[in-house]
């Protein structure tokens, strides 16, 4: 930190001189650079701005003219402060001194700090005090700049995460950060004791008012500290610390910091090409703890939303779209048709002017919190949406298929998040179902087959369909029960499919009786094989949760 001359005024050596301020009260702040001892009559060609300036005066003599012209020169040359040593036996110098002092001040701009030592002190020991002393702050300052670029390299080399260097950041300066993209939307914050609301409130239409440079710089009606990040002309957003310190060196220590911190996130995101969007694992991270055990306020998670870049609405849906595994079922392929149906998805509501929080929920699946402009629009909403999304999907190269389960619309948007469990269920039962013309389904829509879906994984009922099915081994044995319980155990209907012929069609429908051991002609013991075939259908499903 540098040296302001109120604490030179305070050292112990300067304050045995009886110090007099006589002009620039109010510039008292100012830093002081070095300390100069002179008598010269000009020093204009000996300085370069920020000098404390100590003399006894004989530049001037006793003339309040030569003092004035004296002064103003020193003035302009940008020093910080001139400390006169003035005993009480040369009553004319001190004279004038303090009318040159007051004719010394300029129109409009601060006056320079004058300071009339009454009794006599040591010039050298307060040159070596002062020196002392700010030479202690540029070790200082380059002890910290040391620290702070030892952590960042740290985070760098453990491959830290991007909140992770934000909180540290944000830890080192004593004050709140916000990282947001080239889009406005903040990636990740650290509130450092500010209500998140209070500090992300209005985010995105604040931040388009504020002007981003190539260089850190401040800027803004809110004197917002910002640091661009990314490299070169691949800048991808930037790291603002809102309220930059007044305090020049203050000022330049959190510049220092935040560039640092930049260069880091840079380096973060270049090592993290490969993984989904920021924006995206912002969005994550917020459906997660949404979704967690631990209380969301609500003002704060729509707060967050925003600055997201979800609408603000009456009502928010919960909607789950669930991957069909087809061929691709090791990790890096279903992650690879995730992120293409987030970047779909995030296509589809930009063209439909609708905001939605979206990210992936767990393997094969996708998680939308869906901004409702009205509750009567929500099954046009979803029809365009789903409807636009599965154009795009059959189009792209290696076909997505996916099936849509929606929850109920809540005015809450953490118990819509609540809500993605059911969407969840929904949508991965139906994947199950035959190809239909429906875009989305909800609950009532695979009835017997969702509750079933629940329950696949109980012995019990694990040990009932095994019972039930024990007389069918081959695959084609199975395919034919179900096409039957399908039909409604109507044969007629049965053969009129196209499926056999009539004749092989009853020879078989007879041998299944006789391997099961029950009357097909029975509706209870259709209903239990039906209940069986689907469980053994479901099954196949991953596990839940």
């Amino acid at each position: 930190m540098s040296l302001q001359l109120s604490t030179v005024l305070d050292l112990d050596v300067v304050r045995a001189g009886d110090p007099e301020i006589l002009t620039g009260h109010d510039s008292l702040g100012v830093p002081v650079r070095w300390v100069h001892v002179a008598e010269l009559r000009s020093l204009a060609d000996l300085l370069e701005g920020g000098e404390l300036v100590l003399t006894t005066g004989l530049a001037f003599g006793d003339s309040a003219d030569q003092a004035a012209e004296y002064l103003a020169g020193l003035q302009a040359a940008g020093v910080a402060g001139v400390v006169v040593e003035i005993p009480g036996d040369r009553p004319e110098a001190a004279a004038a001194l303090a009318a040159g002092a007051r004719r010394a001040v300029p129109g409009g701009g601060p006056a320079l700090p004058v300071i009339r030592l009454h009794r006599t002190v040591r010039f050298v020991e307060v040159t070596e005090v002062v020196h002392r002393r700010i030479v202690a702050g540029q070790l200082e300052q380059v002890e910290k700049a040391r620290q702070v670029h030892e952590v960042f390299t740290m985070l760098s080399v453990q491959s830290a995460g991007v909140q992770e260097i934000v909180d540290r950041t944000a830890a080192l300066l004593n004050a709140p950060v916000v990282l947001e993209d080239s889009s406005h939307l903040v990636v990740a914050f650290a509130a450092v004791g500010l209500p998140a609301q209070e500090l992300l409130r209005d985010w995105q239409r604040r931040s388009r008012a504020v002007h981003g440079y190539r260089e850190t710089k401040v800027a803004g009606d809110e004197r917002w500290l910002q640091t661009p990040v990314g490299l070169g002309s691949a800048q991808w957003g930037r790291l603002v610390l809102p309220g930059a310190p007044q305090v020049p060196a203050a000022a330049a220590e959190a510049a220092m910091v935040l560039e640092r911190a930049g260069q880091a996130l840079s380096i973060n995101r270049l090592a993290e090409r490969d993984q989904a969007g920021l924006a995206q694992q912002a969005q994550a991270g917020l459906i997660h703890e949404l979704r967690g055990s631990r209380p969301q306020e609500e003002d704060e998670a729509l707060t967050r939303a925003s600055a997201l870049g979800l609408k603000p609405s009456p009502a928010y849906l919960p909607l789950v779209l669930h991957l069909d595994p087809g061929s691709g079922k090791d990790p890096m392929s279903m992650q690879r048709r995730e992120r293409a149906l987030l970047e779909m998805l995030d296509a589809v509501l930009a063209a439909t002017r609708n905001s939605a929080l979206a990210a992936a929920l767990q393997t094969g699946q996708v998680a939308v919190l869906l901004a409702l402009p009205a509750r009567m629009l929500e099954d046009s909403l979803l029809e365009r949406i789903c409807g636009d999304l599965a154009a795009r999907t059959s189009a792209a190269a290696g076909e997505l298929r996916w099936t849509a389960g929606v929850g109920r619309a809540r005015t809450r948007l953490s118990d819509a998040a609540a809500g993605l469990d059911e969407a969840a269920h929904v949508a991965q039962t139906a994947g199950t179902l035959a190809a239909g013309a429906n875009r989305y389904f909800r609950s009532t829509d695979v009835r017997l087959r969702g509750l079933l879906a629940l329950l696949r994984e109980d012995p019990r009922a694990v040990s009932f369909a095994e019972a039930e099915l024990r007389g069918i081994e081959a695959a084609d044995d199975l395919a034919l029960l179900q096409r039957f319980l399908e039909c409604g155990g109507n044969k007629t209907a049965l053969a009129r499919s196209g499926y056999l012929s009539r004749p092989t069609l009853y020879a078989r429908l007879q041998k299944l009786e006789s391997r099961l051991g029950v009357s097909l002609d029975d509706p209870e013991s259709r209903t239990s094989l039906h209940v069986a075939v689907l469980l053994r259908q479901l099954q196949s499903l991953s596990p839940a949760g």
